[in-house]
């Protein structure tokens, strides 16, 4: 037989039989099991919001500095005689101690040359007096001189008029009459000069005396004390040298207040402000009046000093706004006081706070009552809770204050909702959630935002 008849005896039969067999297996096979189409819930991590109370805080670094300094700057300039052996730099010096002195020789004359002055105008204004008196007896008897050169002229013409005396001798007692009306006048101007001199006299014992309490506060301003308690920061005079007006001897810093500067944003500063819809929305913006405002605030200060492991801690209080506010960075200088610097509290191991120390300084406000979340549930202006179903809902809320790691509401979310922290993928409204509760995020949260 040909070779295509006999593999198409060969295979026709077994394709057959494997056709049948195939068809008996079907026909009693059990159907397919159907999967219905089920939800797919997405993971993530929930909190159940609570409300807490909450420190607004704001920590800032800057360097001490003294509240008050004294620069000794000469007044008179003198020969140096007396330094005061305490004033090396690093010392502290008592108030009222005697930093130096200047020679006084140069004023001790300058006072003798104006009590001399002095002693002179006094002794012409008694001259002036006796001159006086003199010319005034003098006037008294030339004035008779005169009344009787006035009789003897009267009787000269009377003479004359008679025909009993020639013109000649009325004329000689005209001419006396007249040279004797001439000493009287001469007298009389004199005398009226006098008060003339003596106001030019006082005016000058005036000036003179000046020049004296000029020589006097001169001598008073060789010794350069010292008005308050304060720590040689540098010295530059040594006994024998010649200290010329104007020129600084010596700079002390006060140890009975500290002060720091600290630089603050606006945005953070406003953070420190009470929610209060009754308070202006921020601080007066006057310079003048913006320490007084963060005072009434009630905000506290701390200035914190790091020695390694330890932290030394100083109360302190806002004092005021230094220089306004900087264009450059937008932030304003807070100025804190620290008193009693130098003094030692509890069990005495604070250390001196001393100028150019890098402090930290905390800033804090009262208590605010609010919702408290994690800032990593914040998703530009919408948190994410977990409805009863389960369902994913996105809310529109803005946080009265965030700081560190968490986030503080005062309106928009209700106590005991679920927060979703995780963020969903996609953030769908309804969406299905696997809820995880994240029970050690917020204690740890909180711990680390009392340690700030």
């Amino acid at each position: 037989m040909k070779s295509g008849l006999k593999l198409a005896l060969i295979t026709l039969p077994i394709t057959a039989i494997g056709a049948g067999i195939l068809g008996f297996i079907v026909s009693n096979s059990a159907p397919p099991d159907r999967i219905a189409l089920a939800e797919r819930a997405s993971a993530v991590r929930v909190i159940a919001a609570e409300t807490r109370a909450i420190t607004p805080a704001f920590v800032g670094f800057g360097l001490v500095v003294p509240a008050r300094t004294f620069e000794a700057i000469a007044e008179v300039g003198g020969v140096v005689e007396y330094v005061n052996p305490g004033l090396r730099d690093g010392q502290i010096l008592p108030a009222g101690s005697v930093l130096l002195r200047l020679s006084a020789a140069d004023f001790n004359l300058a006072i003798a040359q104006a009590n001399a002055n002095i002693r002179a105008a006094e002794a012409r204004l008694a001259e002036l007096a006796v001159s006086e008196t003199n010319q005034r007896a003098a006037l008294e008897i030339e004035r008779e001189v005169l009344a009787v050169k006035a009789s003897d002229l009267a009787r000269a013409e009377a003479l004359f008029a008679a025909g009993t005396a020639t013109q000649a001798a009325r004329d000689n007692a005209r001419a006396a009459h007249l040279a004797q009306r001439q000493k009287v006048q001469s007298i009389e101007g004199a005398l009226a000069l006098f008060p003339t001199q003596r106001a030019v006299q006082n005016e000058q014992i005036a000036v003179y005396q000046s020049g004296l309490a000029g020589a006097q506060l001169n001598l008073a301003r060789t010794e350069m004390s010292l008005p308050f308690t304060a720590r040689v920061a540098a010295h530059t005079v040594e006994v024998g040298q010649f200290l010329k007006a104007g020129q600084t001897a010596a700079v002390l810093d006060g140890i009975d207040a500290a002060e720091v500067v600290v630089q603050v944003p606006l945005n953070d500063l406003r953070a420190l402000l009470p929610p209060d819809p009754n308070q202006p929305a921020f601080l007066s913006m006057d310079p003048t009046r913006m320490g007084e405002s963060l005072r009434e605030l009630g905000l506290t200060a701390q200035v914190r000093l790091r020695l390694g492991a330890e932290i030394v801690t100083w109360p302190a209080a806002i004092d005021r706004i230094s220089n306004g506010i900087d264009p450059r960075t937008g932030t304003v200088g807070v100025v804190v006081r620290v008193d009693a610097a130098y003094g030692q509290e509890g069990d005495g191991n604070h250390p001196p706070l001393t100028k150019g120390m890098f402090v930290d300084v905390v800033l804090k406000a009262p208590l605010i009552s609010g919702i408290v979340l994690p800032r990593s549930a914040l998703h530009d202006g919408q948190v994410y809770i977990a409805d009863a179903d389960s369902r994913l809902r996105i809310l529109e809320a803005q946080p009265q204050l965030v700081q560190g790691g968490i986030a503080l509401f005062t309106a928009g979310i209700d106590a005991g909702s679920r927060i979703v922290l995780s963020t969903p993928s996609p953030a769908i409204e309804g969406l299905l959630l696997d809820l995880h509760p994240d029970d050690d995020l917020m204690p740890q949260l909180l711990a680390e935002d009392a340690a700030r």
